[in-house]
């Protein structure tokens, strides 16, 4: 769904609002560095970097203690049929849901940044 608006500044805007799901979990603060990206598997050398970055992270964790945090993952279709899937930050203390999947409504508006 999507709409034309325009603000009180003659500032013309593009909404799009996509309805989706979201899935509430934990992680460990501090292992956001524990992925593998796409250019990490270009070459043997480029594996060997990732695995001692995430080797890296993981000690660190270690080191200052586990902290929790919550985070959504939020999952939604976009216009063109593609399957996008993004992590909302929720903080240190338990998100108020009672599940742990809800709905998830997201919307985009598009400006010229004058």
């Amino acid at each position: 769904m999507s709409k034309n608006h325009q603000d009180d500044s003659n500032e013309i805007k593009k909404l799009a609002i996509f309805e989706g799901e979201a899935r509430i979990g934990e992680v460990m603060q501090g292992l956001q560095a524990i992925q593998l990206r796409p250019e990490d598997f270009t070459s043997p050398i480029a594996l060997q970097m990732a695995l001692s970055r995430i080797y890296e992270a993981v000690l660190k964790v270690l080191e200052t203690g586990p902290r929790k945090r919550y985070v959504a993952e939020v999952r939604f279709t976009d216009s063109m049929g593609n399957n996008v899937v993004f992590a909302v930050d929720l903080g240190e203390s338990p998100p108020p849901f009672s599940k742990d999947r809800v709905k998830a409504r997201i919307v985009v508006e598009l400006y010229e940044d004058e």
